[in-house]
C-alpha cells in the first residue's frame, strides 16, 4: 500500500516524478490552482484588513474530492508545486483543503525534475513558506483591487469588457509613448563621405570614413555632414584632389565575453530574436522540457532546470560536466582554468539556479528524435547558451587606421578574429536600434598591412545622402527588456502581461512589432488622468519592492495594502470625471462637412478608436469612420472569399502603412489576416499560398506568400501574372531602372526564375 502522496500542478510532472519514486508513492496533479477569489464579484473585505475571500474554480471540486481521498489513504503528503511565490500560494490553498485529512503535510522543492533532485527533495522535506504565500496575496488582492474597480469606470467611459491592471497598463503605456516619440519624429538630413582606398603596391581596397576636417570635426555630427547634398558634393571634390597617406596605424587586441546562462526574461527575449517565438509560446515549450518528455528507454525525464528564475547561479555537477564536455569535445583551448561564475543582477531573489539543461552531456542532436521541433530549438538554445557560458572569451585584433589626405581625416576600423571561443558554438541576437536603413557598418574585417607614411591610390570618393530615424517600435523581445529594466512585473508575469494587452485589443503586432491600437491610445490617455499612480512607472516598480519586502517576511503584506488604498479610494472618486475632460480634451475640428445636416464633423474617440462625428450630435447622429492618416474611410469591400479559420466572409482593408489586405468579418473575435491575391500562385514547391502585397517594417512594399513565416518566400520586384514565353515560368516581375543624372526610368518585364534570361522592355 502506498504510504504517501505528492501533489504537483501538471499531470506530465505527476507521471515523471511517478516513474521516479515508485509503488510507495500516488502521485497526482491538482492542474494548477484549485482555489482563487471569486469572478463575479470584488472578493475583498476592505474593512477587514484586506481579507480576501477564496472559493473553489470551476470545475475543481472533482479534483480536490478526490486528492482527499488519496490523502486518507498515506502516512504523509508531500506539496510539490512549482518553486516560486505562486507554487508556494498553489501549495498552501491545497493544504487547506487536504488537512482534513489529518495527515501530516510537508513543502518540497526542487530546481529539476530528475531521480536525484526529486529523491533528494523527499529527504529533505519543509514547511510552507508563508512570507512567499502573503507577497503571491498581496499581489493578488492589489491586482483584484485596481482591476475590478477601474474596469467598471472605462466600461462606462468607453465600452464595457475592458479591463485596467497594475502592470499590464504600464507596458501599454509604454508602447504608446514609443509610438508618440515616432509620430513626433521629424528625420534629420546627414551626409557620409567615404573613400575606397588601396595600398599603392598591392590591390587591397578597403572603405576608410571621412572622420575630421582640419583640427575639429566642424561640419560632422554623430552621423556624419550637417551639410546639404551640393557642400558635400563640394568637399569630395576637393578631397580627390589630395594625396592619401596612413598617417597611423593603431592595433590592439579585443576580448569579447560570454554572456550569461539563460534566466527568464532573456529566454524571452532571445526565442524572440532567433526563434519568433512569443513569450507566452515561450514559457509553454520551456515548461513542458521542465516537466518531462519521453526519451527512449529511459522514460519520461525533466530535461531543463526550472524555467521562472532570476538568478545566474549553476550547480557545480552542472559546471563539471560542462566543463568535461567543453574540454573533450573542443580541446583545451576553449576552457577556461575554472568554472565561470556568474554574478546575478541587483534585486535578484536568487531562488533558483539559471536556466540550463539537467544533464549538460544530453546535446540537442541527442535529443532530436524524441523531440518535435519547438521543443527541440527551444533545448538547442538553452543548451548552446550552457555551455558558451563556460567557454573561454573570443578574440579579435582590432584595427584603426587614419589617413590624411590634406586637411581631412579619413578613418578605417576593422576586426580579424583570432580565435572565435564561445562563439563556436553561438552567438547572442541583437535587437533593432534607430539607424538609417541605407547606412552599414562600413567596418573591414580584413585590413591591409600598413604602416605610418605608406601611401594610398584613391579607387573611389562617394558623397551619400542618410537621413535619421525614428526609435524603432517594441517587439516582445525589447518590451520584456525594458520593463526589466524598469522593474516592472516579474520575470514570471511578462508573458501573461504581452499576452493579457494583446487579448484585449489595446496592442496589435504587426510584422512582430507592437502597436498601440485607436482603443489602447484612448484607454492610456483616460488612465493617465483618471489614475496616474496607476499607470506611473516609478510607482509601479516601487509596489514591487513592497511585494519583495513582504516575500523576505519583513513587512506584513496587510500593512503594504493598508499604505496604498486611502489614496486609491480618492483616485477611484475624481476618475470619472477627469477622464470625461481628458476624452473631451481629445476631440478635433476637421476639415470634413456633415452630409446629412452640413455642420462640421469632428474627430472624437469611441469604443472602437478614433472616428468622426457631427458636431451637432444628438440631433445629427452622423458618424464615419477614419483611415490612419486622418482621411474619412468606406466601408471594408466585402469579398467571395470565406476565413480559412473561421468560414465567415473576407472583407478588403486598408492597414495603417496604407496596404490593402484581407481581413476577416468576425474581427476580433476571429484575427485572421492575409494579403490581397495577386492571382499568383506561389512558386515554392509544396506550397499552396499565393502571392500579395506586403509593407516591410519600414514601410516597403514587397510581394510575399500567404503562408508566411510558414512559406518564406518574397520579392521586391512586382509580379506580373504573365506566363514566360521562353520557359512558361508561371510569371514575371517588373523591374525599375533609373538613368543616372536623369528623371526617367525604364521599366522592363523579366522571368522570375534566375535561371532564364527573358526580359522585354
Amino acid at each position: 500500500m502506498p504510504k504517501s502522496l505528492v501533489v504537483v500542478e501538471s499531470p506530465a510532472k505527476a507521471r515523471t516524478i511517478k516513474k521516479i519514486l515508485g509503488k510507495d508513492y500516488i502521485v497526482e496533479s491538482s492542474v494548477g490552482h484549485i482555489r482563487d477569489l471569486p469572478r463575479k464579484e470584488l472578493g475583498v473585505d476592505i474593512e477587514n484588513a484586506f481579507t480576501p475571500k477564496y472559493v473553489l474554480i470551476h470545475g475543481k471540486g472533482k479534483v480536490v474530492r478526490s486528492l482527499q481521498t488519496e490523502a486518507r489513504k498515506v502516512d504523509n503528503i508531500y506539496l510539490a508545486a512549482d518553486p516560486d511565490r505562486e507554487g508556494e500560494a498553489i501549495c498552501w490553498h491545497l493544504a487547506e483543503e487536504l488537512k482534513k485529512a489529518k495527515k501530516p503535510i510537508y513543502r518540497i522543492t526542487y530546481n529539476e525534475v530528475t531521480k536525484s533532485a526529486i529523491l533528494d527533495a523527499i529527504q529533505k522535506p519543509g514547511e510552507i513558506n508563508m512570507a512567499l504565500v502573503d507577497a503571491q496575496q498581496a499581489r493578488r488582492v492589489l491586482d483584484r483591487l485596481v482591476g475590478y474597480q477601474i474596469s467598471p469606470i472605462l466600461w462606462r467611459s468607453v465600452k464595457p469588457g475592458l479591463s485596467a491592471g497594475r502592470v499590464q497598463s504600464v507596458a501599454v503605456r509604454l508602447i504608446c509613448e514609443r509610438e508618440a516619440e515616432i509620430d513626433a519624429f521629424k528625420p534629420e538630413e546627414y551626409w557620409t563621405l567615404t573613400a575606397t582606398l588601396t595600398p599603392a603596391e598591392i590591390e587591397h581596397p578597403f572603405l576608410a570614413k571621412l572622420h575630421k576636417i582640419g583640427s575639429k570635426k566642424g561640419e560632422i555630427n554623430n552621423y556624419g555632414f550637417r551639410i546639404d547634398e551640393a557642400r558635400a558634393k563640394e568637399l569630395a571634390a576637393d578631397a580627390k584632389t589630395h594625396d592619401y597617406i596612413v598617417e597611423k596605424v593603431q592595433k590592439r587586441e579585443r576580448k569579447q565575453r560570454p554572456v550569461p546562462p539563460f534566466i527568464t526574461s532573456t529566454l524571452q527575449q532571445e526565442a524572440s530574436r532567433k526563434l519568433r517565438f512569443t513569450a507566452k509560446k515561450t514559457m509553454l515549450v520551456a515548461q513542458q522540457l521542465y516537466e518531462g518528455l519521453e526519451i527512449g528507454s529511459e522514460g519520461s525525464v525533466g530535461l531543463i532546470t526550472y524555467m521562472r528564475t532570476d538568478s545566474t547561479r549553476v550547480a557545480q555537477e552542472a559546471l563539471q560536466a560542462a566543463r568535461s564536455y567543453i574540454e573533450r569535445t573542443y580541446g583545451p583551448d576553449y576552457l577556461p582554468g575554472s568554472a565561470v561564475n556568474y554574478r546575478s543582477k541587483k534585486g535578484a531573489q536568487d531562488a533558483h539556479e539559471a536556466i540550463r539543461p539537467t544533464v549538460p552531456l544530453r546535446t540537442p542532436a541527442d535529443l532530436k528524435s524524441y523531440l518535435d521541433n519547438d521543443q527541440h530549438r527551444l533545448y538547442e538554445l538553452i543548451w548552446m547558451r550552457f555551455m558558451a557560458s563556460q567557454m573561454n572569451p573570443a578574440i579579435f585584433d582590432a584595427t584603426t587606421i587614419d589617413i590624411k589626405a590634406g586637411t581631412y581625416l579619413f578613418r578605417a576600423t576593422g576586426s580579424v578574429i583570432k580565435f572565435d571561443g564561445f562563439r563556436r558554438i553561438y552567438m547572442e541576437g541583437k535587437d533593432d536600434t534607430a539607424v538609417d536603413e541605407n547606412d552599414s557598418d562600413e567596418e573591414n574585417f580584413n585590413l591591409p598591412a600598413v604602416k605610418e607614411g605608406d601611401a594610398l591610390d584613391l579607387r573611389k570618393l562617394q558623397p551619400k545622402q542618410h537621413f535619421t530615424q525614428p526609435p524603432p517600435r517594441y517587439n516582445e523581445a525589447t518590451l520584456v527588456k525594458m520593463l526589466e529594466a524598469k522593474e516592472i512585473g516579474r520575470p514570471s508575469t511578462y508573458a501573461s502581461i504581452l499576452s493579457t494587452i494583446q487579448d484585449r485589443g489595446y496592442v496589435t503586432r504587426e510584422r512582430g512589432r507592437l502597436l498601440p491600437t485607436d482603443v489602447g491610445k484612448l484607454v492610456n490617455h483616460l488612465l493617465i488622468h483618471g489614475f496616474p499612480n496607476i499607470v506611473d512607472v516609478e510607482f509601479t516598480a516601487k509596489m514591487e519592492e513592497q511585494l519583495d519586502t513582504i516575500a523576505d517576511g519583513k513587512v506584513e503584506w496587510d500593512q503594504t495594502l493598508g499604505q496604498f488604498y486611502p489614496s486609491f479610494q480618492v483616485a477611484l472618486k475624481e476618475a470619472p470625471d477627469k477622464m470625461y475632460e481628458a476624452r473631451k480634451a481629445m476631440e478635433e475640428e476637421s476639415d470634413e462637412k456633415c452630409e446629412k445636416c452640413g455642420g462640421n464633423m469632428i474627430v472624437k474617440w469611441g469604443r472602437y478608436g478614433r472616428f468622426l462625428g457631427c458636431a451637432n450630435y444628438p440631433e445629427c447622429q452622423s458618424i464615419k469612420a477614419l483611415n490612419a492618416d486622418d482621411t474619412p474611410t468606406e466601408a471594408p469591400e466585402p469579398t467571395d472569399t470565406a476565413c480559412d479559420k473561421c468560414g465567415e466572409p473576407m472583407v478588403i482593408k486598408v492597414s495603417r502603412a496604407g496596404a490593402k489586405f484581407l481581413s476577416c468579418s468576425g474581427y476580433p473575435k476571429c484575427k485572421n489576416a492575409k494579403p490581397v491575391p495577386m492571382g499568383i500562385d506561389c512558386p515554392e514547391a509544396d506550397c499552396d499560398g499565393y502571392l500579395g502585397e506586403r509593407r516591410s517594417r519600414r514601410g516597403k512594399i514587397f510581394y510575399g506568400c500567404s503562408n508566411y513565416p510558414k512559406c518564406e518566400f518574397s520579392t521586391w520586384d512586382k509580379p506580373v501574372p504573365e506566363p514566360c514565353p521562353k520557359c512558361n515560368a508561371p510569371f514575371l516581375v517588373e523591374k525599375t531602372k533609373k538613368a543616372k543624372d536623369s528623371e526617367t526610368a525604364t521599366v522592363s518585364l523579366s522571368c522570375h526564375n534566375s535561371d532564364c534570361d527573358y526580359i522585354k522592355e
